[in-house]
């Protein structure tokens, strides 16, 4: 892995530097930049996979609840859609603080005083609850028909929602999904006010020190590369799993 890093950390540095940007500087926090290129990435993918996972019960309790499950259900989604992620991050991380004896007794401070776990624990919560109205988005949208028909070849609930509606409900999804993950990209740079070393946090560190606006380009240029990256892989996935809607087209 390191092998592989000062790899593409002399790469970072060879374009940059055919680009006329600042070699000291470049030097100097190059391959710092690209540490945080990986806490970012371990940030958003941590992120983004428990947030499905929560997003599942969620998006079936929207549409399978009694009244007051799925009412439970939106709250939660209201709630993290409709405040700032900065204002949630702020909460759990400063937050948790105020319980510190609380957590200590029952062995949870270890996870609440690391500024990292905290992101992946805001991050995940506010996500999921984008994640659940796609998915809800997508059971709904599908015909009656489905669950009648699982039903008539004696398939159960459960498994009329892993074989028939849930697959489907991904497919029609997809699209929103990949621009959700392309957002938590976007948005992971809230975990440097905590004082996570993700890009941005590496970025507020080397311009602080070097007061040079240059890193920001870096910071920008970086971003993009992910986004860019996500963007196409998304894209061949897309076309893989839809493919049958294309036939005939």
């Amino acid at each position: 892995m390191q092998t592989l890093l000062d790899m593409l950390g002399n790469g970072f540095l060879g374009v940059m530097g055919l680009l006329g940007l600042n070699t000291e500087l470049m030097a100097r926090y190059g391959l710092r930049f690209l540490d945080g290129v990986w806490v970012t990435i371990e940030l958003v993918i941590w992120s983004v996979a428990l947030g499905g996972l929560l997003a599942l019960p969620l998006a079936i309790a929207r549409v399978e609840g009694n009244k007051y499950v799925a009412r439970a259900a939106f709250a939660y989604s209201y709630f993290f859609r409709g405040t700032p992620l900065l204002a949630q991050t702020f909460l759990v991380y400063y937050g948790a603080g105020q319980f510190r004896e609380e957590l200590t007794a029952i062995g949870l401070w270890w996870f609440f005083r690391d500024a990292f776990y905290c992101a992946v624990l805001t991050f995940t919560l506010n996500t999921a609850a984008y994640q659940s109205e796609i998915l809800r988005g997508g059971i709904q949208s599908l015909p009656a028909g489905q669950m009648e028909g699982a039903f008539a070849v004696g398939l159960s609930k459960v498994l009329a929602y892993r074989k028939v509606i849930l697959p489907q409900a991904i497919g029609i999804g997809l699209r929103p999904l990949g621009n959700e993950l392309i957002l938590m990209i976007k948005a992971s740079s809230i975990a440097s006010v905590i004082t996570v070393y993700d890009l941005m946090g590496v970025t507020r560190l080397a311009f602080s020190r070097s007061y040079d606006m240059e890193v920001y380009l870096w910071a920008a240029v970086l971003y993009l590369v992910m986004v860019e990256g996500v963007r196409r892989v998304w894209n061949v996935l897309e076309r893989r799993l839809n493919r049958h809607l294309l036939v005939g087209r």
